[in-house]
């Protein structure tokens, strides 16, 4: 149980493109979409359209994945000694973990999505997961598919060019679902299937649940959610989806939606029931309604 909600938050910084490896900084590639100014901590994420290049680059310790949106385009990659040459297609997936030096030669164009996740983030993954701390690596990969990385990838990217609030609870939530899967699928063998289960108790949900709705009006991070119910944040989100058959930001959603719902049987302006529920602004707001209802608020209030 986290005994603390200041010291649980107390690690937590923006993740920031200076402390990546510096080839989101090379000058020659054109940066589409980037979450420097989001306040992301878990999780940094770049789009962008590479041009050729060959260079090498420092260790850090944060584990990066890069998702190949097209191509199929030729990858040199050294790693020590070791130098191994793909031809790498769309969807193919470049792993390097933390802490490794390593040189890359990039032959052609290249559109794509560069991911880093905290070193601490998977740790704290692997604990949940009953993985043991000695066997929490991530091994390195060049060119292989994973349907369900490049989906939970692609969800990133999605949050990356939304940039709003609720964004970056569903980033957070993705940081530990690919952590997880990194950790289950591109890790040692030996840590294969070392997975807790079990969802919250009925009082954690209603607990979650009182929260989230206390909370519509602003920002709520997946931490403090979790913080609310004495668990960890991969914790929280494995166990809420398993409780409610949707995650923890989806579940948020359709509490906003429901508020809304409710408020614009009424006077108050669309601005405003906007803001009361959460949502950055009136554009956003007509957006998830739409898709959760089928109607715009406008429509919604004439049909009522």
């Amino acid at each position: 149980m986290i005994a603390d909600m200041s010291e649980m938050l107390s690690h937590d910084r923006p993740f920031r493109v200076a402390e990546t490896h510096g080839i989101l900084q090379r000058p020659e590639h054109r940066i589409i979409a980037r979450s420097d100014d989001l306040g992301w901590t878990s999780i940094y994420a770049s789009l962008q359209r590479e041009q050729p290049y060959d260079a090498d680059f420092d260790a850090v310790q944060d584990h990066l994945i890069v998702l190949h949106l097209d191509g199929p385009v030729g990858v040199r990659r050294r790693l020590g000694t070791h130098e191994e040459r793909r031809i790498v297609p769309p969807g193919g997936l470049f792993i390097l973990p933390g802490g490794a030096n390593f040189g890359v030669q990039l032959e052609g164009e290249l559109d794509s999505l560069h991911i880093y996740l905290r070193r601490e983030l998977v740790q704290e993954v692997a604990e949940d997961l009953g993985i043991n701390s000695g066997r929490a690596d991530i091994l390195p990969s060049l060119g292989e598919p994973d349907l369900l990385a490049e989906r939970l990838a692609l969800g990133v990217r999605d949050a990356l060019v939304a940039g709003d609030d609720a964004a970056g609870v569903y980033a957070d939530y993705l940081s530990r679902a690919l952590a997880a899967r990194l950790l289950r699928e591109h890790g040692p063998a030996s840590t294969r299937g070392e997975t807790a289960r079990g969802g919250l108790t009925a009082q954690q949900l209603r607990t979650a649940t009182d929260f989230m709705e206390a909370n519509l009006d602003r920002s709520i991070s997946l931490p403090e959610m979790a913080f609310a119910c004495g668990l960890s944040p991969t914790h929280f989100a494995r166990r809420f989806k398993l409780a409610v058959g949707i995650p923890p930001h989806q579940r948020l959603m359709q509490l906003r939606v429901e508020r809304a719902k409710r408020l614009l049987q009424g006077a108050m302006p669309i601005v405003e029931v906007a803001l009361v529920c959460g949502f950055a602004h009136q554009e956003h707001l007509t957006g998830v309604f739409r898709r959760f209802t089928g109607m715009t608020p406008a429509g919604f209030r004439r049909a009522v």
